[in-house]
């Protein structure tokens, strides 16, 4: 099962995501608020995901097979959110990502965010950019 727990996640982002959600309550204090919904994601779990729009029922959510996502190595050097209302509801507006993403992309420069992708938008996804010299 993937992991939502800071520390399966990459150190810079969990102080970039802390600062932000911190500087997002401030100015967003009604809104609702971020948390984490991936930090890092097995293989098995990745396959399944993949499937998922080609081989399996539902929409595609990813491009990325086992291996090929950042997900998949820990601590992770990506993680994805969503937002939760003061009355414990899910909200998947675009704008609150697009909020939380202007505020966490000034925080640390080498973050790139899903909604930014030019052929798959994911709106949830954060990952360093040049990922792939974080793993180990």
């Amino acid at each position: 099962m993937a992991s939502r727990d800071k520390k399966d996640l990459e150190i810079s982002l969990v102080n970039a995501y802390d600062l932000a959600c911190a500087k997002y309550k401030l100015a967003y204090p009604t809104a609702p608020q971020p948390f984490l919904t991936c930090t890092y994601r097995p293989n098995k779990e990745q396959d399944i995901l993949f499937a998922q729009g080609r081989t399996a029922k539902g929409q595609k959510v990813t491009n990325a097979r086992a291996g090929e996502s950042p997900h998949n190595y820990n601590p992770a050097p990506a993680f994805d959110i969503g937002f939760i209302t003061l009355k414990q509801t899910l909200d998947w507006s675009p704008k609150n990502f697009k909020n939380f993403a202007t505020i966490i992309k000034a925080i640390n420069f080498s973050i790139v965010w899903g909604g930014d992708f030019l052929s798959f938008k994911d709106l949830p996804h954060f990952e360093l950019k040049n990922w792939k010299q974080f793993i180990k």
